[in-house]
């Protein structure tokens, strides 16, 4: 057990799975001497320089290179510097790696990781600060993570480079310097595909992930003064979804509250939303609501905190859930 932020818990994934596989390399922008724009990678080119590898700035032909890699039994983990660029490389996952099982009638296997940073805490702007997973819900065959913690962040990323199947890992910029205990080792896997109950209550479920838990954790005191009893669950993994978990909890509190800090509209909540009320239907109490950004592109500066689900707007709706 160590102390460590989700940047080192992510560096000591990779690294131990360098070590435990030949076949897993790293490629990305700046991931050498520089150690990637947060520091993820950092010190690893000192110990594989020929399997961490520096790349132009060509985000689609690396991306496709990683699916080459992956076809001919390789491993990458490719880095986009901000996963708002994921839109450069969408063809290369979600028309290619993607589809790998299905079009070789499940005789190839496509494992190869995406992940970088994504979210808003930053100040850096439009293109710079998204939450990108709702882009990606509508491709069969991919897997997508989204680790709150540094253990999380730990577990997995070796899960994700374990994975025969495509995985996209969104980390948040937020988060990366929040330190937590890091329980290492090979038992300390996370299953893609769990979800995690961070509380348990009586009056409303609130699913939430990465800087949205963090903000409901805060909000916590206030709510327990007011009487609410909330159960709180980090999905940790969008795609698939642990819809088991959460419907044992709403069966329970009879109430579902889903904050994601992406644009609500055409958000993934929608769509969890709409499952579990048809599952579910008739333990609720009232109907589902759903928090999100507004429908803007993010501004620059300390703007962009008023565009994303605040703790007064999330406190204020569990309050009139709930009363």
């Amino acid at each position: 057990m160590a102390e460590m932020t989700m940047i080192q818990a992510l560096n000591t994934a990779l690294k131990e799975e360098m070590e435990r596989d030949e076949n897993v390399f790293l490629m990305g922008e700046d991931i050498r001497e520089m150690g990637s724009t947060f520091g993820v990678t950092t010190g690893l080119y000192k110990i594989w320089p020929d399997r961490v590898i520096n790349t132009p700035l060509a985000e689609a032909g690396t991306a496709n290179m990683c699916v080459g890699a992956a076809l001919y039994g390789k491993r990458p983990v490719f880095e986009i510097m901000f996963a708002d660029f994921s839109t450069l490389i969408y063809d290369a996952i979600v028309n290619q790696a993607s589809k790998m099982r299905y079009m070789s009638h499940g005789k190839v296997c496509c494992p190869v990781v995406f992940r970088g940073p994504q979210g808003a805490g930053g100040g850096i702007g439009a293109h710079h600060s998204q939450t990108v997973d709702s882009w990606f819900m509508n491709a069969p065959g991919l897997k997508m993570v989204e680790p709150s913690t540094p253990q999380d962040a730990y577990g997995l990323m070796k899960a994700s480079i374990r994975d025969n199947n495509p995985v996209l890992f969104w980390e948040h910029k937020a988060l990366y310097r929040v330190p937590g205990d890091v329980q290492i080792g090979e038992d300390q896997i996370v299953p893609i595909g769990k979800a995690k109950v961070c509380k348990e209550g009586t009056d409303i479920t609130v699913v939430a992930g990465q800087l949205m838990l963090m903000r409901i954790f805060k909000l916590l005191p206030e709510l327990e003064k007011a009487g609410i009893s909330i159960e709180l669950i980090d999905p940790r993994t969008i795609k698939p979804f642990d819809y088991e978990t959460v419907e044992a909890s709403v069966r329970k509190t009879g109430r579902l509250l889903m904050v994601a800090e992406g644009c609500r509209e055409g958000n993934w909540t929608a769509d969890i939303a709409s499952n579990i009320g048809e599952t579910c239907y008739n333990a609720l109490k009232g109907p589902i609501r759903r928090l999100g950004a507004i429908d803007s592109p993010i501004p620059y500066a300390t703007a962009e905190l008023f565009m994303i689900p605040s703790e007064d707007s999330i406190a204020k709706t569990i309050k009139e859930m709930v009363k």
